[in-house]
């Protein structure tokens, strides 16, 4: 019996004495900052374009047109469009650095008209309906019992 114990007592003990980890520590790695060795320097060269394009489309009515280029910082353009009275606008703009955006807007009537729709004919009133009255029977009339036999 006294060995039992003290093989009970040794093992307690050295459980006891094993230390388990409650969790894994993570120390995150230290981060290095590389410096830039060179610095790029970008060259913007002043932008220069030319473009146009233009709609003519008479099934829908769709016409219009702009031109537009740039030199460095100024633009110059046109664009010019049917409105719904049949007049033609047309707008010329410039844009540069120092007096900002300025647009001139005239307005040209067309060679040809505009067509616009009928007016409405007078409203005509409905024609009243006469119902015919239904006709009164005396009684009603009777079925042979039979049938629901």
């Amino acid at each position: 019996m006294f060995s039992l114990v003290s093989i009970f007592v040794l093992a307690v003990a050295a459980a006891a004495a094993i230390e388990l980890p409650l969790g894994s520590i993570y120390h995150a790695p230290a981060v290095a900052i590389a410096k830039p060795l060179l610095k790029t320097v970008e060259v913007e060269a002043p932008a220069h374009y030319d473009f146009s394009y233009s709609v003519h489309d008479d099934h829908t009515g769709d016409i219009k047109s702009q031109t537009e280029s740039r030199k460095g910082d100024q633009v110059q353009g046109q664009y010019t469009l049917i409105d719904a009275d049949g007049y033609q606008r047309i707008v010329d703009y410039t844009s540069d650095a120092h007096n900002g955006f300025n647009a001139v807007v005239r307005r040209e009537p067309l060679g040809h008209k505009v067509i616009k729709a009928a007016p409405i004919a007078k409203l005509v009133a409905p024609i009243p309906i006469a119902y015919a009255q239904p006709k009164l029977l005396a009684a009603p009339a009777k079925l042979p019992l039979s049938l629901y036999h």
